[in-house]
């Protein structure tokens, strides 16, 4: 049997007010909910700005996206055309583009906190001095990136991004239905690359490595495009389905079993959902058969309609 995963549309909560509607999809401001959004925000945009400006000058590093891109026009200016420019005007002009994909396809309200990420973290860059915290061109490398991608993932666990590459990864992850991280470590490796060749292989190549631990921990701590399959040996399918859909808006397919040992008849329920929340379905699922039996396996490829929650 095969249950069917329902769109359900969200009700008006108290405290939260309609900002403005654009045809079907109305944008909604809850005060609380959203001051709290944008203080960590602005908390993420800061550790980037902190991290550009400390280890990525420090080790004269490239680190791939906007941000990469945006150091490496800066570079090829000031070498020569002696010319020195700022960093905001430039990463919000390479911005444009990836911005417009995520109003355009990603969700209004996703774009304009990210648009805040992005200018906040312009406009600190330009305003910090820079400070070397080591000068060990490998320490520089693996703890800039492992800062720099523990600043994304709280970016986007706020349900926006740091702009650049990440609009884009998003819209391909939505779109296609694939975990498209690795895909912004390849984008950058080209742009790694191209610095390599105008200012020297050794900047590129621990490039390479700050932008490897980013891209690593943004993995690890990031996981709305992983995905987990269930398997659910149940007597009561029918409770553990609607306990999965409940949670997570998936459907479920009910098969029929038969225990090896005793051969009692048994119902094996399978469904496939995003690793950030199977913790919370697998709670579900125990809560409503506490005798269930939950094997829970990564999903490397999945190919099929996949409900994500959409952004705002």
């Amino acid at each position: 049997m095969l249950t069917a995963t329902t769109a359900v549309c969200p009700r008006r909560r108290r405290g939260v007010s309609p900002l403005v509607d654009w045809g079907t999809h109305i944008m909604t401001f809850d005060i609380k909910k959203d001051s709290k959004r944008i203080i960590i925000i602005c908390l993420a945009s800061a550790i980037m700005a902190i991290n550009i400006k400390t280890f990525v000058s420090t080790g004269g590093l490239y680190p791939g996206g906007a941000t990469g891109l945006t150091i490496l026009i800066q570079s090829i200016c000031k070498m020569f055309l002696h010319i020195t420019i700022p960093y905001t005007p430039v990463n919000l002009l390479l911005n444009a583009v990836p911005i417009y994909i995520g109003w355009r396809f990603i969700g209004k309200k996703f774009t304009l906190y990210s648009c805040i990420s992005i200018l906040v973290t312009s406009i600190m860059t330009d305003m910090i001095p820079e400070v070397a915290v080591t000068y060990d061109i490998l320490l520089i490398s693996i703890f800039g990136g492992i800062i720099s991608g523990f600043a994304i993932s709280l970016c986007l666990s706020m349900n926006a991004t740091t702009g650049g590459s990440d609009f884009i990864s998003i819209y391909l992850s939505e779109k296609k239905g694939v975990d498209a991280w690795n895909f912004i470590l390849a984008f950058n490796v080209v742009i790694i690359m191209i610095a390599g060749v105008l200012f020297g292989f050794d900047k590129a190549l621990y490039s390479i490595i700050y932008q490897y631990a980013s891209t690593q921990m943004l993995h690890m701590l990031y996981k709305r495009y992983q995905k987990q399959t269930l398997f659910i040996v149940t007597n009561k399918a029918n409770d553990v389905c609607k306990a999965i859909n409940t949670v997570s808006m998936h459907g479920a397919t009910i098969m029929s079993g038969e225990g090896s040992y005793e051969h009692e008849k048994r119902k094996v329920v399978y469904s496939v959902v995003s690793k950030e929340e199977s913790k919370e379905v697998i709670a579900a699922v125990k809560k409503a058969d506490d005798s269930a039996f939950v094997n829970a396996i990564r999903t490397e490829e999945l190919s099929g309609r996949f409900y994500y929650r959409p952004n705002e």
